[in-house]
């Protein structure tokens, strides 16, 4: 990084202010720079100094608006964000916290509280809000008579339990006596609207509860603006589609690579890179095929005018059902079996009929009569699908590296397929290009260079631990790396092989450990592995490691955790309550962190 030198060119300040300037921006990255050239540019415009800047810190709870946030993939995070900045530019004090780093027992000294809270997969918490939800939903929960609270929720309405954290939440909350400032509020995977319009209740109802501190024009670090997102994408070249399974696997998982010339854009191992992609074209035909609809009649998606062909391929959702749509769909088709699947009763029964439908499937099976507007209206609009990055920038300027499984298979006689996933896969060719976006996830972050850390990826959860390996070589890290991988065969699955030899050769990779499930009589997976080598596990663990975990969320995390448990009552001597309750500690220092999906 080039430094100042008060005596090469003219500058407003005297060598000591020189070298405090140098010392203080040394070994910034050019993501830190920016931000710091918009504080200083805030400071400047509002005629402030660096001491007066931004708002003073409220001396209680209870003369501030407290927001917290959980977030799983940065969405929530970004929503408490901008609720921050709307309340302070009115004049009021604000804390800001993630769940993770929030004492429970402060709650019941608020005055008025936020949450933004996401539902992880099936109606779990985020991570970083796991402690605490555990915490409110126990009998340790203090009584919050006096407390105000709103709470803004963020799900996937293709799950069952859309929203569920935020509603367990809000339910707790008022059973514990705080009082509702405002109904809950449930947002889709698009939120933008809904999270503006929640925005500006809130910051309404403030003057009612808190007193603004009159300080005068609040001044705060200018954050640049993200140049790109879900509402505009970066059109990324494919630079490589490369399919990395043997001819003789069941599974088809592509190694991509995709240009960021020239886009500005930049990531961390551990982030995820947005895709927005278009639905497989057979999927639309047999749509029309069976309504005996017209590709070319219009119909209206976000009050825009577009052709039916075009909507089903890019617009609305036809792969995964949404809640949303089944519940519509009840309503006019009639059928007794699918109302009655829609009991709370038959929860069960309905995630697995979820997992197991495609729209197609549905009005196949529960015919209905309806018009090409009343069926695209039933839709949610299409979601973008998040990969893990598989790349480290420092290791590839200008590029990022994707692991993608194709998804095809078979399911009442017809042949089905994923969406996004055989976009890339099948659909989109070298040179062509892709709408993409950065999705940060600061819960999943590399530790300083000299700490050990073990990475559990089976199948394409490897993604993100090719990217650490990449960044701690290039960084010349001295912190011990160990990766337990696993998939069906040696021979046709091993992701990366080549790659994870060469790293072993040269020290960048301490340890490999793999399972092979379909390699002999007995299935073996990481969990198993794990558990082979808990003495050394544990010796880590003592060490310091940090564990990272990435992959199926439904099945491998849960036997991994299990598998961590039984390590720390084997070798530590901990009851398995105790085990768990370590596990817990292990999250909270950001020494268990998880990316499963």
């Amino acid at each position: 990084m080039n430094t100042l030198a008060a005596g090469s060119i003219a500058l407003p300040l005297d060598n000591e202010q020189t070298e405090r300037l140098n010392r203080a921006v040394a070994g910034l990255s050019p993501a830190e720079l920016q931000w710091v050239s918009g504080y200083v540019a805030g400071l400047a415009a509002g005629g402030g100094s660096a001491q007066a800047a931004g708002v003073a810190p409220a001396s209680s709870p209870a003369e501030a608006l407290t927001i917290l946030y959980g977030s799983q993939t940065g969405n929530g995070e970004g929503v408490a964000k901008r609720l921050k900045a709307a309340a302070e530019d009115q004049g009021f004090a604000v804390r800001l916290s993630s769940l993770a780093d929030y004492k429970p027992s402060s709650l019941k000294r608020e005055t008025l509280v936020t949450f933004v809270i996401s539902t992880h997969g099936e109606g779990d918490p985020p991570d970083d809000a796991e402690l605490f939800h555990e915490f409110l939903l126990s009998e340790k929960a203090p009584k919050l008579a006096g407390v105000k609270y709103a709470v803004f929720a963020l799900g996937d309405s293709s799950y069952v339990n859309f929203c569920q954290t935020g509603r367990e939440f809000d339910e707790r909350l008022a059973a514990l006596g705080a009082e509702r400032l405002l109904p809950i509020v449930e947002c889709d995977v698009e939120f933008e609207t809904e999270a503006a319009t929640w925005t500006d209740a809130v910051v309404a109802e403030l003057s009612d509860i808190l007193t603004a501190a009159n300080t005068g024009p609040v001044l705060r670090a200018v954050e640049a603006p993200a140049l790109y997102d879900r509402s505009r994408p970066f059109a990324a070249e494919v630079l490589v589609n490369q399919k990395i399974t043997g001819g003789g696997s069941g599974k088809d998982v592509r190694h991509i690579e995709l240009s960021l010339e020239d886009s500005g854009l930049v990531y961390e191992p551990g982030d995820s890179l947005a895709v927005i992609a278009e639905n497989p074209p057979r999927l639309v035909d047999e749509i029309l095929e069976h309504f005996e609809l017209d590709g070319g009649e219009i119909v209206s998606v976000d009050d825009e005018d577009v052709d039916l062909r075009s909507a089903l391929l890019r617009d609305v959702e036809i792969t995964a059902p949404t809640m949303s749509f089944l519940k519509a769909w009840a309503a006019v088709a009639a059928d007794d079996e699918l109302s009655a699947l829609l009991e709370p009763a038959n929860q069960a029964d309905l995630v697995e009929f979820f997992d197991s439908h495609q729209v197609i499937d549905i009005v196949r099976r529960y015919p209905a009569d309806v018009t090409a507007a009343e069926f695209t209206g039933m839709l949610r609009r299409m979601a973008p699908r998040s990969y893990s990055i598989a790349s480290s920038l420092a290791a590839n300027p200008d590029e990022v590296h994707l692991t993608v499984a194709a998804v095809r298979y078979d399911a009442f006689g017809t042949a089905h397929e994923g969406a996004a996933s055989t976009y890339l896969a099948d659909r989109i060719a070298e040179g062509e290009t892709v709408p993409v976006f950065v999705e940060k996830n600061p819960r999943f972050r590399l530790p300083a260079d000299d700490v050990p850390i073990i990475m559990v990826g089976p199948g394409t959860g490897v993604a993100p631990f090719r990217a650490f390996v990449e960044e701690r070589h290039e960084r010349g890290a001295s912190g011990s790396n160990w990766l337990f991988f696993g998939d069906r065969t040696f021979s046709d699955d091993f992701l990366y092989q080549l790659e994870w030899q060469r790293y072993l050769k040269q020290g960048a990779l301490s340890r490999l450990d793999v399972a092979f499930s379909r390699d002999q009589a007995e299935k073996i997976y990481v969990q198993d592995r794990i558990r082979e080598q808990a003495a050394d596990v544990y010796a880590w663990l003592e060490r310091g490691a940090v564990v990272y975990v990435c992959g199926d969320a439904k099945h491998m995390a849960g036997d991994v955790h299990t598998a961590l448990i039984d390590v720390l009552v084997s070798e530590g001597g901990l009851t398995a309550d105790a085990a768990e309750t370590r596990l817990k500690e292990l999250k909270r220092e950001g020494r268990y962190q998880r990316d499963v999906y």
